[in-house]
């Protein structure tokens, strides 16, 4: 496995992408969307997780428009000031369609490709996978889905029905930012999509459960999450039909 930080010209400037390339057999590509506190070393290493499997990864950083970094967990004036400069979903598909652009350049098309987000990333999962036809999407806790939490960053559950790619849903019922009537709410709206669609509800685990870094880590949880996870990319990303060309 080669595992690095690359540099992409988007439309609103250069943005740090990290990137994780498996050294054998590559089984599809995914792409990893940050926690509000940045592509951090947690994020990092979820990357090269996804590299181990099989899969081609890459991390966007969301911040990169007011100059990059990450915040220390629970350091929300840090996060707001990361904020700052994405100004809505717009300039986050902007950063998507960009990590897509490094994929589909080295060979991926949207079939073989999947989006995994957590806590705000989560959300983001659920947006492009309304959006954009990839292969699949995961989200781990993601708040803002069912109630809005942020400005420019509205609810989306009234879209659910038009869900392009298979979304997972991974929360924990201990989450005091995404009550469990929300969880529900959600998997409600899901029946109406035409795409498959599931809900988890993990009934000891709070937000940022899957972090190993935080304090809210809880292993049984984020085990069955993982292993979910990756069972849902094996079953619906696509078989490339060749291995394409890596740098």
């Amino acid at each position: 496995m080669h595992a690095d930080s690359i540099s992409l010209e988007g439309p609103d400037g250069p943005m740090r992408l990290y990137e994780a390339v498996p050294g054998g057999e590559r089984k599809g590509a995914i792409v990893v969307i940050q926690e509000a506190f940045g592509v951090n070393e947690h994020i990092e290493d979820v990357t090269r997780r996804f590299a181990t499997e099989g899969y081609h990864a890459v991390a966007p950083d969301l911040f990169h428009r007011a100059g990059g970094g990450t915040a220390a967990y629970g350091d929300m004036a840090a996060v707001m000031t990361l904020f700052a400069g994405l100004d809505g979903d717009e300039a986050v598909l902007r950063d998507v369609d960009a990590a897509l652009g490094h994929l589909h350049d080295d060979g991926w098309v949207d079939a073989h490709i999947g989006i995994v987000g957590f806590c705000f990333g989560g959300r983001v999962s659920f947006l492009a996978s309304l959006l954009r036809p990839l292969g699949a999407g995961v989200g781990f806790y993601g708040g803002g889905i069912v109630s809005g939490r942020l400005p420019g960053f509205p609810p989306l559950v009234d879209e659910a029905a038009g869900l392009q790619a298979p979304w997972l849903g991974l929360f924990g019922d201990l989450d005091a930012h995404i009550p469990i009537a929300d969880v529900e709410a959600l998997r409600t709206a899901l029946d109406a999509a035409s795409v498959p669609t599931e809900i988890v509800r993990y009934a000891d685990a709070d937000h940022g459960f899957h972090c190993d870094a935080r304090g809210a880590y809880h292993q049984p949880s984020a085990r069955d999450a993982w292993a979910r996870t990756l069972a849902w990319f094996d079953r619906f990303l696509a078989p490339p039909p060749s291995t394409p060309p890596f740098l």
